[in-house]
């Protein structure tokens, strides 16, 4: 077996949750199967006492079908091997494990600094939940000094994305895990972009990491899942509480799916990053480009801060273009490979034209009537993307 506290990530994700060999056969099945249950027996009441005592002491026991078996315990060693966290906790969305951590972490009364440029659907889980809890949310730009403008005594929490969702924005997450330690606030992350993969905001001082499975860790356009990472003792039992108490349930089979997925990661992420750094350069080249949001891109404000965090990239971009909003809806219209809709993270390519209203809420923004669009720019063959990023184009100043 692989020594895996000396290995590289890459080895490490490939020797993570495998199966362990029977004592019997001294076997083991490479893929972990899904340990589909709804009920687990034990062979005495002893033993059950025993294993409700070791769950109520913070350990991962399984004493019902909703906590998951096997295949589930295995997920959650790969999300800890990736995000280098003591314990996950698997959701059915990232959208759910978003809401976990804020259930988990915050109490009626309480204030949290929320980053403009984090996941949108945040922002309506803050008006039709935490509002009617008494939890109160402000946002802002994720920059110390505005940060420090917005404490109140009762802020317990910094919520940030990085980057930013729709455009980008890296943020200083030592820098922010700083402010948050010397304002005794926890600082939890949304590092759906990094995966664990190409970023590990726990490494770099964050408390918790959210992550959306469904995008790069499944990777195949076929799931529904989210996970939330930690460390520290008190979050992780505050967490494991939670998530017993809100009934969450995440399916075998989904969790089998993101085991299967999670092991091209590295290839599937290296890929699309080469891909996406060549649809940039195609886009600097046109006369239409305004503005490139890629952290990978040399051009980006935020290359810096990718190069001193990140160990890769992605798939994903923004681009600012000269065009109306009619001629940029004809734009996306207009193209073959990249389909319109909402998620990412898959083998595909993906178009979204972006409203500039939800725009107006990051400050990270520059504002004008420019159109935005974003692309996930998929394992396709580069060359017949950037042809058919350039047809649209074309036809559009035709």
């Amino acid at each position: 077996m692989t020594d895996t506290a000396t290995s590289r990530l890459e080895t490490q994700l490939m020797h993570s949750g495998l199966a362990e060999f029977n004592p019997k056969t001294l076997s083991a099945p490479v893929a972990m199967p899904s340990m589909r249950t709804s009920t687990v027996r034990f062979a005495s009441l002893e033993a059950l006492d025993e294993a409700l005592t070791e769950k109520s002491s913070g350990e991962r026991i399984a004493t019902y079908g909703r906590s998951g078996m096997d295949t589930h315990a295995a997920l959650e060693e790969v999300f800890c091997t990736l995000e280098g966290a003591q314990r996950a906790f698997l959701a059915p969305s990232g959208l759910s494990a978003v809401t976990l951590a804020f259930m988990a972490l915050l109490n009626a009364g309480d204030h949290v600094l929320v980053a403009d440029c984090a996941y949108g659907p945040v922002r309506y889980l803050d008006k039709i939940v935490l509002q009617r809890m008494g939890i109160e949310v402000t946002y802002c730009r994720a920059h110390p000094e505005a940060l420090a403008a917005q404490l109140r005594p009762n802020t317990r929490m910094l919520y940030i994305e990085s980057p930013g969702s729709l455009l980008f924005e890296m943020l200083d997450i030592p820098a922010l895990a700083q402010f948050a330690r010397q304002h005794k606030l926890v600082l939890a992350t949304d590092n759906t972009w990094g995966a664990g993969y190409a970023y590990r905001p726990l490494d770099l001082g964050a408390d918790v990491s959210v992550v959306a499975a469904t995008k790069y860790i499944g990777g195949h356009s076929d799931l529904m899942q989210g996970a939330v990472m930690a460390n520290d003792p008190e979050l992780v039992r505050r967490l494991n509480e939670t998530h017993y108490a809100m009934g969450y349930s995440v399916s075998a089979d989904d969790a089998w799916l993101a085991l299967r997925g999670v092991r091209t990661l590295p290839l599937r992420m290296r890929q699309h990053g080469q891909n996406a750094l060549e649809v940039c350069e195609f886009l600097a080249s046109r006369p239409e480009t305004v503005r490139i949001y890629h952290p990978a891109w040399p051009q980006d404000p935020g290359y810096a801060l990718w190069q001193r965090d990140c160990m890769g990239s992605n798939g994903m971009l923004s681009v600012e273009l000269a065009l109306n909003h009619s001629q940029a809806r004809r734009f996306v219209n207009s193209l073959k490979l990249y389909g319109i809709g909402y998620s990412w993270g898959g083998f595909e390519s993906l178009v979204q034209l972006i409203d500039n209203s939800v725009l107006a809420g990051h400050g990270y923004w520059p504002g004008g009537d420019n159109a935005t669009v974003r692309l996930h720019v998929g394992l396709e063959a580069v060359e017949d993307l950037v042809a058919d990023l350039a047809q649209a184009l074309d036809g559009v100043r035709g």
